[in-house]
């Protein structure tokens, strides 16, 4: 390794080690509490290009599950369900996504993706970090999609899927055509992202953006402003902007992906089918991502294959409806 490398790598360590000690001092004793006594303390671990914080929390020999978050949402969707899949004996691991929490890219020059193979990518990073062969995979939103992604292109390491709202496989090609005019008036955040506009906007505003999007994602989650700080916290990552305004404009074909994932994204243009053993699940609150029978999506499994509906559950479906999320992960053990 050169010096200056090194140099940056312990800068990155002091830094990091700032943040883990920090990171819940902005809540109340009893929330700090909470959240702690649920997850246990933040670990990192240089994965790929990136130094992820990730909670694991369950025994180290238990079946292997990660609990991916979305956007704009943090590791506290699953702040009831990792505990309570730790306790039926599954070792839980719940990383934060890039751009989100501590997580920090290792070097200034790498880009700031966020286009569905770098998130995918990650996720093989850090199971390769961490020595883990195989496991389930179970997400929402941007951690759906990485689920996905990865259980279609690296299915000997995935022993099960979870994902809300079901095939997360962004289909870019298509991109430019329109859907429903009421989902697409749900998704005004991504056409805001296009615009420079929109960048100074999420930058000046990136809270108030999200707490917006989580009203109109679940309009029967009444979660209360404690709740809500404790995830946003995560939002004042440094490269949370840049991640999110490429993730956005890649998707909707306003930005190219980058070379490193070059490859990957052709495979993804493909729309690879997935044939792990999937529960796909919605909310029929969802008021982003209306909710379905499956049937739409049914030729994009190939494997063994449920579908369920959740009433009452929006968008953040794991935090909205924890027991019903433990339960598809846990029907899929067997299988694991």
């Amino acid at each position: 390794m050169s010096n200056v490398n090194l140099q940056r790598r312990l800068i990155l360590g002091t830094a990091l080690a700032s943040i883990a000690a920090g990171e819940l001092a902005f809540l109340k004793p009893a929330a700090a509490q909470t959240v702690a006594a649920a997850f246990g303390p933040l670990k990192q671990i240089e994965a790929g290009v990136l130094n992820v914080g990730y909670y694991d929390l369950g025994p180290a020999d238990g079946p292997v599950v990660f609990l991916l978050h979305g956007f704009p949402y943090d590791v506290h969707s699953y702040v009831e369900v990792a505990p309570m899949l730790a306790a039926k004996g599954c070792r839980v691991i719940v990383p934060h996504l890039r751009g989100h929490g501590p997580t920090r890219f290792l070097d200034n020059a790498t880009p700031r993706s966020g286009q569905q193979a770098a998130i995918g990518q990650d996720q093989i990073d850090l199971m390769d970090a961490l020595k883990i062969e195989r496991a389930v995979l179970a997400g929402y939103d941007w951690g759906g999609r990485a689920a996905c992604v990865v259980s279609a292109l690296w299915p000997e390491r995935v022993a099960g899927l979870v994902s809300v709202n079901s095939y997360l496989i962004q289909d870019i090609a298509r991109a430019g055509q329109p859907i429903a005019a009421k989902t697409e008036a749900g998704l005004w955040y991504q056409f805001y992202f296009l615009t420079e506009r929109g960048r100074a906007g999420l930058t000046a505003n990136r809270k108030d953006i999200a707490r917006i999007m989580w009203e109109r994602n679940s309009p029967t989650w009444h979660f209360d402003d404690a709740t809500f700080a404790r995830s946003a916290a995560a939002f004042d990552n440094p490269d949370y902007v840049e991640v999110v305004i490429h993730s956005y404009r890649h998707r909707l074909g306003a930005a190219a992906g980058y070379a490193q994932y070059a490859q990957l994204e052709q495979q993804l243009a493909a729309l690879p089918v997935i044939g792990v053993p999937t529960i796909t699940m919605d909310g029929e609150a969802d008021g982003v991502v209306p909710a379905t029978d499956g049937k739409s999506t049914a030729a994009k499994f190939s494997g063994p294959r449920r579908h369920r509906t959740v009433p009452g559950a929006g968008h953040n479906l794991p935090q909205e409806a924890p027991k019903a999320f433990v339960d598809a992960v846990l029907a899929l053990l067997p299988a694991a």
